[in-house]
């Protein structure tokens, strides 16, 4: 018996649960080795080959080499354990989020500053939002330039 997910319907998000954890094992295994310096180098010496090394998924692999967070996110990934990936890239933690909204890092942290996203049009999918999936990238970041 299938447990009732009512979190689903909340847009622009991904519940972490016991099925994303599932799913999700290697990829967060992986970003966990990231941890010590030897496998950081490891990493960026080849990330292709230090991926190969784990049973992840060729899309979870794929996903890690895009840099991805939400493609990340959506093969199992965990933000805590991702975040490993972004500080081997030197990145920090709000450049990290802000690239997962298609903002830059000042957009994403002005943003928050006054209040994070509105609620209004955010409640459910299919709402006409600043967070519903027709509205992303909504930042800067992530306009295409022609």
């Amino acid at each position: 018996m299938a447990l009732e997910k009512p979190y689903l319907d909340v847009p622009g998000t991904i519940i972490f649960d016991a099925d994303q954890s599932r799913k999700g094992y290697w990829i967060n295994q992986f970003c966990m080795s990231l941890m010590k310096a030897e496998n950081r180098e490891r990493f960026k010496a080849n990330e292709r080959a230090y991926l190969d090394e784990w049973a992840m998924s060729e899309e979870q692999k794929l996903a890690v080499l895009a840099r991805d967070l939400n493609w990340c996110m959506r093969t199992g990934g965990n933000i805590y354990f991702l975040a490993k990936i972004g500080a081997t890239d030197g990145k920090s933690f709000q450049q990290m989020a802000g690239s997962m909204t298609g903002m830059t890092e000042e957009e994403y942290r002005n943003m928050m500053i006054n209040g994070g996203r509105s609620i209004e049009g955010n409640r459910f999918v299919g709402e006409n939002g600043d967070a519903q999936a027709q509205n992303q990238p909504q930042g800067a970041a992530g306009k295409k330039v022609n």
